[in-house]
């Protein structure tokens, strides 16, 4: 990955479906000090844990046919909608004025879903974006990441 310029005031925002860590930029373009403006945790219990009901069956509209009806991923709506809340508060905060530029770094199947839900507002100042999962890695090896 090329080095990155995080503009003086910019957030990064680094998250999976469980957990964010809102960042902002209080250095510089050259010496980018990133510091912990929020964090939001959301733990999700396994699917398995959270529906115990058999999947249901259907009856086929001609003949004697019956189908399985798919389960529902619970854990996986869970990640969905902590996803679609953390984007609400973020264009919130880009209406507001707080963030004039925005660094989004998730896994590429989380990024998948925020995608979806960005506001137009969001969409203008989303800088970059990177297929990663760093939620779980302390602050100054983010830094050091987005800028090696």
């Amino acid at each position: 990955m090329a080095k990155m310029k995080i503009a003086e005031g910019a957030w990064v925002v680094v998250c999976d479906g469980a957990k964010a860590l809102v960042l902002e930029n209080a250095g510089d373009e050259k010496f980018p000090n990133l510091r912990a403006r929020e964090v939001l945790e959301e733990p999700h219990a396994p699917t398995h844990e959270q529906g115990t009901d058999a999947p249901g069956r259907t009856h086929s509209s001609v003949g004697p046919g019956r189908s399985a009806v798919g389960q529902t991923d619970w854990h996986e709506q869970a990640e969905r909608q902590f996803l679609a809340k953390l984007m609400s508060q973020l264009d919130a905060a880009v209406t507001a004025g707080q963030v004039k530029s925005l660094i989004m770094i998730a896994p590429p199947r989380a990024l998948g879903v925020i995608r979806q839900t960005y506001s137009p507002q969001v969409r203008n100042v989303v800088q970059h974006e990177v297929d990663k999962d760093l939620v779980k890695m302390p602050v100054y090896e983010i830094e050091k990441y987005l800028t090696a």
